[in-house]
């Protein structure tokens, strides 16, 4: 009796251990809240929260450009390209996330502004992938952007 008392109260703690473990368990990111956050920042011109947002080995690759780290990025793609359009829009097709990592991947359009008021303004478009990930800290940062356009149209 005594020893079926003793492997009760043992799996009623190996229980009771294995039910905290899975309340400890952290959700997933939700990315599309992670790429609504990169999308507003870069709408509202708002380059030093879009500084915050990127990891310090950040890669940005669009066709045969490649710029790698925080800086560079922040740079020669945020800083050089954020007068150059506006009212970025993304759709997603693919996401997904665990506790240290997130994608989301899909097309996108874009307003471009034209180097001289005479000029008509364009659309843009493309395909684009963003990968998210957890630093040190615990906060996620953008690790990797990618942009494929295809052709700039006039807007009509």
């Amino acid at each position: 009796m005594k020893s079926n008392i003793l492997m009760f109260l043992a799996v009623l703690l190996v229980g009771l251990s294995s039910c905290s473990k899975m309340e400890e368990k952290k959700e997933p990111m939700n990315v599309s809240t992670l790429s609504q956050q990169f999308i507003g920042a870069w709408n509202s011109r708002n380059s030093s929260q879009l500084d915050t947002l990127l990891a310090e080995d950040a890669h940005f690759v669009q066709g045969e450009v490649h710029f790698n780290g925080k800086s560079e990025v922040s740079q020669k793609w945020v800083r050089e390209t954020m007068g150059t359009i506006e009212n970025l829009k993304t759709f997603a097709v693919s996401s997904g996330a665990d506790e240290n990592i997130a994608f989301e991947g899909g097309t996108f359009t874009v307003d471009v502004i034209p180097e001289s008021r005479e000029l008509p303004r364009g659309q843009g478009e493309g395909n684009y992938m963003l990968i998210w990930k957890k630093n040190d800290k615990g906060a996620w940062k953008l690790h990797y952007a990618q942009l494929e356009d295809h052709p700039v149209e006039v807007k009509r």
